[in-house]
């Protein structure tokens, strides 16, 4: 997937600042003295094996946990006295769905524009666009994984955050709802946006501000 590289300039500033994090569970290390940081247009993979500490990161750069050691920056501003406006400009998505199997995908939908910065001018062409025409009024607990997470990432075509952490964002898609995923990626990143995920499969995209960290697994 060849893609232009975007118009704005290389010199922006840092969004998120990572400095010498460590993350202990259960006794042992899973990774410390990580730094790492993200501009406007990057797209961070961060790779390693099960266990290796991957999700726990995750969370951390997310504001969802703290680290052992170690700070995080936004916009050069420690994160606890930046957390209400990183929040703001953040769509995090783990490896959980996070969907309500007893709604149905137009009733997430609904639920998520009210307790977020989503802008959904119409839920049906929305799910439409993500081949879940005919399956909108249907709880989620009978649709499949697949369609399941295709009304999570429902967020990603919705939502004006900058900054989005995705945690397997490809789990259960057919090689068409990945390409698309992907797709949208490009133009997040192309509108000065910014992506860190964690992902098995191997990313199709050829862009310039493609980046990894590998986070080695520690016995």
């Amino acid at each position: 997937m060849n893609i232009a590289q975007p118009t704005f300039a290389v010199t922006a500033p840092i969004l998120l600042d990572a400095a010498n994090l460590s993350c202990v569970k259960q006794d042992r290390v899973l990774f410390e003295q990580l730094s790492l940081h993200l501009k406007p247009g990057e797209l961070l993979q961060i790779k390693g094996k099960n266990g290796a500490g991957k999700s726990s990161l995750l969370r951390i750069l997310s504001g969802l946990a703290q680290p052992d050691e170690g700070q995080l920056q936004y916009l050069a501003q420690p994160l606890p006295a930046a957390l209400s406006d990183y929040a703001a400009n953040l769509c995090f998505i783990g490896h959980q769905s996070g969907i309500h199997e007893q709604l149905t995908a137009i009733e997430n939908l609904q639920f998520w524009q009210a307790a977020s910065d989503l802008h959904i001018q119409d839920e049906f062409t929305l799910l439409a666009e993500l081949g879940l025409a005919g399956l909108e009024d249907i709880p989620c607990r009978m649709l499949s994984a697949g369609q399941q997470r295709r009304v999570s990432l429902a967020r990603l075509w919705a939502t004006s955050a900058q900054i989005w952490i995705l945690d397997e964002p490809f789990t259960a898609l057919d090689q068409s709802a990945i390409v698309s995923l992907q797709q949208h990626f490009i133009a997040h990143l192309q509108r000065g946006g910014a992506i860190i995920l964690t992902t098995h499969q191997p990313l199709s995209i050829e862009y310039h501000a493609l980046r990894a960290l590998e986070i080695h697994y520690r016995w």
